[in-house]
């Protein structure tokens, strides 16, 4: 149970004090869950890649999956219910001011003021999930530019471009793997000879 209720309170937490949408709440959850030893970076990685294919926000997948991670059912409710408590609550006291706050130029420059600081979660959860993706290999780099132009510029749908990587993964990435590597050892063994 206390476990249960640990995991409730960090996410509760998490979802108070984490603007900006579902992918500020990816480097928060990240911290945690490692911290705790609960997940590998590699292991939110591959997660952050399957939660990206199911519908629904990426706060609460994230949450769900994390808690299940470490309780099964009762941790993914009490994560799932942990997150989107603060939310709940904040949305219905914020409908209820809304229109009598927004004109007053403080909540405007408070809202000036996250968004870059938004920006900077995103960036740094970018940042920390780039070395388990292993970006410095085997063209991962190359399907990361394609893959983030396909979004950006294309407006390819998320789900659509994670499910193009899994082809690949599943029907390329081992020839390109074992070509790199081929081309690696063949000049390993021509310095080598020299």
């Amino acid at each position: 149970m206390k476990v249960i209720l640990q995991l409730y309170g960090i996410f509760f937490k998490i979802g108070l004090f984490t603007l900006g949408g579902g992918s500020a709440v990816i480097p928060v959850v990240l911290k945690e869950a490692t911290k705790r030893e609960w997940l590998s970076r590699e292991q939110f990685l591959d997660a952050i890649g399957l939660i990206n294919c199911l519908p629904g926000p990426i706060s609460t997948n994230v949450s769900t999956f994390t808690g299940y991670q470490v309780k099964r059912l009762p941790g993914a409710a009490a994560a799932l219910l942990g997150v989107i408590t603060p939310s709940i609550i904040i949305v219905i006291l914020l409908t209820m001011l809304f229109q009598q706050i927004m004109d007053y130029p403080v909540v405007q420059a408070v809202f000036n003021g996250i968004r870059p600081a938004v920006v900077a979660i995103v960036l740094n959860a970018i940042w920390l999930l780039a070395k388990p993706a292993q970006l410095n290999k085997y063209f991962n780099w190359l399907l990361a530019v394609v893959g983030f132009a396909g979004i950006a510029l294309f407006d390819i749908h998320p789900v659509i471009l994670v499910v193009a990587a899994a082809l690949y993964g599943l029907f390329l990435r081992d020839r390109v793997v074992k070509a790199m590597d081929g081309r690696a050892s063949k000049k390993g063994g021509d310095s080598n000879a020299a």
